[in-house]
């Protein structure tokens, strides 16, 4: 962001003056990071159907419709809210298009959306480090296979403050808002999904536990 531009609580603070650009300016403000989101999560087999700065857009024009409400009672910190509110977009959307083919429990039980095998891959990438020579290389594809086996015996709960920290690029405080905990549970819980995952690598069993 340029130096002269109003941050977020400017835009907010002109917004409810009633300044049009600054609504505008406010809603477009996140909008690659709201895409980010969508495209680290989209189910691969909706890519052909659908584009994440679609689902972004459509999210946009619900926050449009509901920001006047947003902006008289401010419930959560302005990211957090766009950021659920385009979730709850690509929730509908993998029901629609995903679940609703299926014809088992899964119905009923539906999680939301998984994560795609390529952030799944970005996320082992993060997690997994780089080497540089043809030795560093073959050991590092060694690491990348016991992370990404790790990382589908952790507990869903740890995988996803994994996801939002590292793929998602969230703070702690935007992650807390998003899980209704504080600052300080977050980062205990991303020192615990941590700690799980370094004893998945060493081979040592791990609970469970919240």
């Amino acid at each position: 962001m340029l130096r002269d531009q109003p941050d977020t609580e400017q835009l907010i603070a002109m917004a409810r003056r009633g300044e049009n650009l600054a609504r505008q300016q406010l809603l477009g403000r996140h909008r690659e990071q709201l895409r980010r989101m969508v495209a680290v999560r989209l189910d691969r087999r909706l890519t052909a159907r659908i584009d994440p700065s679609d689902v972004v857009q459509e999210a946009l024009m619900d926050a449009a419709e509901k920001l006047s409400d947003y902006l008289r009672h401010r419930p959560l910190p302005f990211y957090p809210w766009l950021r659920r509110l385009t979730w709850e977009r690509l929730v509908k959307l993998h029901r629609r298009h995903v679940i609703a083919q299926k014809r088992s429990v899964a119905r009923e039980q539906d999680p939301g959306p998984l994560l795609p095998n390529e952030s799944v891959a970005k996320l082992v990438d993060l997690l997994a480090g780089s080497g540089t020579s043809p030795s560093q290389g073959m050991v590092r594809a060694e690491l990348k296979h016991r992370v990404k086996t790790a990382l589908a015996k952790l507990p869903e709960t740890d995988r996803e403050i994994l996801v939002m920290r590292y793929l998602e690029q969230l703070s702690s405080v935007e992650i807390g808002v998003l899980l209704e905990i504080g600052e300080s549970a977050v980062r205990m819980r991303h020192r615990r999904a941590l700690d799980r995952l370094s004893r998945l690598l060493n081979g040592k069993r791990t609970g469970e536990e919240t």
